[in-house]
C-alpha cells in the first residue's frame, strides 16, 4: 500500500483554524482512530528546541499541540506532552523555562494533560532514549518545518533526536559530526521509535541558516500529516526544492528499505503536492551550498572548502550558550566577546543552534569564498 501525506492550508496559529486543519489533515488520513486505540496512552512529542516565544517560529506553536490534545481527548486518552529541548548546564531549570517561554505548558495546563520531562533513559543500540516511549502505548511526533545546517531538513526523522536522553544529544554530536554519520544516528533512532502519526507545522516554516535564530521565517500555510517520516520529509524536501535524495537521512532510510521517497507512489488525500508548491524554493543553509559540487570534485576539493562559526560580536549577548552547547569545548567568552579554538572546532554548528540572540553565523575557508560557495 501506498504511503499517505495529507497537506492541508491553514494561514496562521488563530485557534479555530489550526483546529480546523489538524482535523483535516488527520480526517483525510482516516482519522485519528485509524492510528491510536482508544483509552491508550499517548506521547506527544512537539519540536522545542529552545526557551523561546511562539511567534519566533523556531518551536512548534502551542496552538498544533492544543489541536492534537483536543483530537485525543475524544478517544480517551491519557496524555502525556514533552521534549527533550537541546539545552545545557543545568538542563531541569532549562527544560521548565523552555515549556513555560514556547506556550506549551500554559496550554497543557488549560487542557488538563501531563507536561513530563525525559528524566530517565533506556539504552537502544548506541544511544539512550527517554522511557516515556516504554511508558506510553503510542508516540505523536509534531515537528517544527525548518532548514538545518547540519542535516539540510528537520522535519520528521528529525524531531525524533529529541527523545534521546539529557545531555547524550552533546556526546553523539561529538562522536558522530559528519554529516553522514549524524543522519545514520537519526535513521537509526526513527527505527527505534517509529511513531504512530506525525503532524507537521509547517504554518510558518524556516529557511536559509536554520533551525534557530539565525534562519529566515516563511509564511508557508500549510500543516503536513502522515505515518511515513521518509515520505513526509519527501515531501518537504520537494516543498523546499531539493530532491528527496539530496536529504542524507532520506538516503540513508531508502538504503535501509525504510520508508518512501517516490514522489509518484506517494498518495495525497487532501492538497495535491503540486497545488501547494511555493513560488520560489527556499533559501537552503549555506553549508548545503557543498553538496552542489559534483562528487568528484568534492572527494578532491574536500579539505580546501570549510565552513566554521564566527561571531557577530555586535548581536553578542554574552549570554554562554554557545559555550555550554560546544560538544568539543572549543569556545570560551573573553572579555571582547567569544572565542573560538579552531584547531578542534568539529563544525557541528550546535553552538548557533543554541544561540538566542544570531550572534554566530556561518564563516567560509577563503577558497570556498573565491570558487562562489
Amino acid at each position: 500500500m501506498n504511503p499517505q501525506v495529507s497537506i492541508v492550508r491553514c494561514k496562521d496559529y488563530q485557534p479555530d483554524l489550526v483546529e480546523a486543519g489538524v482535523r483535516q489533515a488527520v480526517g483525510s488520513l482516516g482519522g485519528i482512530a485509524k492510528f491510536i486505540k482508544p483509552n491508550s496512552k499517548v506521547l506527544v512529542k512537539p519540536n522545542l528546541l529552545m526557551a523561546i516565544e511562539p511567534e519566533k517560529g523556531i518551536d512548534t506553536h502551542p496552538e498544533i499541540v492544543r489541536s492534537v490534545i483536543k483530537l485525543l481527548k475524544e478517544i480517551n486518552c491519557e496524555i502525556f506532552v514533552g521534549d527533550g529541548p537541546s539545552v545545557w548546564g543545568n538542563q531541569a531549570e532549562n527544560v521548565d523555562d523552555v515549556y513555560q517561554r514556547s506556550g506549551i505548558r500554559p496550554v497543557c495546563q488549560q487542557e488538563g494533560v501531563s507536561l513530563v520531562k525525559f528524566e530517565h533513559k533506556r539504552w537502544r543500540k548506541n544511544f539512550p532514549l527517554t522511557t516515556w516511549l516504554d511508558n506510553c502505548d503510542y508516540l505523536v511526533s509534531l515537528p517544527k518545518f525548518k532548514t538545518h545546517d547540519l542535516t539540510l531538513l528537520t522535519g520528521a526523522v528529525k524531531n525524533l533526536f529529541g527523545l534521546v536522553w539529557g545531555t547524550h544529544k552533546t556526546e553523539l554530536h561529538k562522536k558522530y559530526f559528519q554529516p553522514e554519520e549524524f543522519n545514520r544516528i537519526l535513521v537509526d533512532i526513527y527505527q527505534e521509535a517509529k511513531p504512530a502519526l506525525t503532524i507537521v507545522d509547517g504554518i510558518t516554516a524556516m529557511e536559509g541558516d536554520g533551525p534557530a535564530t539565525s534562519g529566515k521565517l516563511r509564511d508557508l500555510g500549510l500543516i503536513f500529516a502522515g505515518v511515513d517520516c521518509v515520505a513526509i520529509d519527501s515531501v518537504l524536501a520537494k516543498i523546499m526544492g531539493v530532491r528527496p535524495e539530496d536529504v542524507a537521512s532520506i538516503k540513508e532510510a531508502v538504503s535501509r528499505g525504510i520508508g518512501c521517497a517516490d514522489i509518484n507512489a506517494i498518495e495525497f488525500p487532501a492538497e495535491k503536492l503540486a497545488d501547494v508548491l511555493p513560488a520560489r524554493p527556499f533559501v537552503l543553509p549555506q553549508t548545503s551550498l557543498k553538496k552542489k559540487i559534483p562528487l568528484l570534485a568534492a572527494g578532491i576539493l574536500k579539505k580546501l572548502i570549510k565552513y566554521y562559526p564566527v561571531t557577530l560580536r555586535e548581536n553578542c549577548i554574552k549570554c554562554g550558550a554557545c559555550v555550554e552547547a560546544c560538544p568539543n569545548k572549543v569556545i570560551s567568552m573573553r572579555k571582547r566577546g567569544v572565542v573560538f579554538n579552531y584547531a578542534n572546532c568539529i563544525s557541528c554548528f550546535c553552538c548557533q543552534e543554541a544561540c538566542p540572540a544570531a550572534a554566530i553565523k556561518v564563516g567560509k575557508s577563503l577558497f570556498a569564498k573565491i570558487i562562489g560557495l
